[in-house]
């Protein structure tokens, strides 16, 4: 799948699952339960152990049904790495400059982390195709989306930290272009306990969430008419 399409895929579904886990077999088992649960799109983290061959097994078994990101890029030397285990887009918690570009140059999507208003001028200016802003939540969650969106409406954001099933709507209101989302989703106790179903219904609910404010945005507001 080349860059526009994974792009493309990513602004469609609206939320990226950020799959931290202690295991590797643990990773495999969130990744599995958030694409049941509707969410065919996962950022496997670098602090998943073993996190290379999750993203190669992933590459090999499900690359068909599941686009496959790698997190916490923090250097070129994993952005290639992860790229040649199969991951389709890279993700950073902080700019990296020559990670981006390096995704610039192999033509891979990334998401390059970013805070302040100028490093995320500076994440788009050098190539990144969205911006994670992270974290999020410590600085006013959806309401500083929507202060950076105001003079820089045209930088594709993606929040992450702070996004929850009660903020999920009021992010996509301030202009989000997609949703990162980790332990809301990816629960360390469902996991643990060897209950994916909880993380299969919890996706479902980030799913309608964003399917119910596309819909209400997407029609016509309907004059009331007062009698006269």
């Amino acid at each position: 799948m080349d860059k526009q399409k994974v792009r493309e895929r990513i602004l469609e579904i609206g939320i990226v699952p950020v799959v931290r886990a202690s295991s590797p077999k643990e990773a495999l088992l969130a990744c599995e339960a958030v694409c049941e649960g509707g969410i065919p799109i996962v950022e496997v983290t670098m602090t998943v152990p073993g996190a290379i061959e999750v993203i190669r097994e992933l590459a090999k078994t499900n690359a068909s049904k599941i686009l496959i990101g790698a997190g916490t890029v923090l250097d070129v030397e994993t952005a290639k790495r992860c790229q040649d285990a199969g991951a389709q887009f890279l993700v950073s918690p902080g700019l990296n400059l020559p990670t981006v570009e390096f995704a610039v140059k192999e033509k891979m999507l990334i998401m390059a982390g970013a805070l302040t208003p100028t490093e995320v001028i500076t994440a788009w200016k050098a190539g990144a195709d969205f911006v994670k802003v992270f974290p999020c939540g410590q600085l006013g969650g959806a309401k500083y989306i929507k202060a950076l969106k105001g003079p820089l409406p045209q930088i594709a954001m993606v929040p992450t930290g702070g996004v929850n099933l009660n903020t999920a709507a009021e992010f996509l209101e301030a202009g989000a272009a997609a949703l990162g989302v980790g332990g809301e989703l990816v629960q360390a106790e469902a996991l643990k306990a060897g209950k994916p179903e909880v993380i299969v219904e919890t996706a479902r609910k980030f799913i309608t969430i964003v399917e119910q404010y596309r819909a209400r945005v997407a029609s016509p507001k309907v004059a009331v008419l007062n009698p006269v």
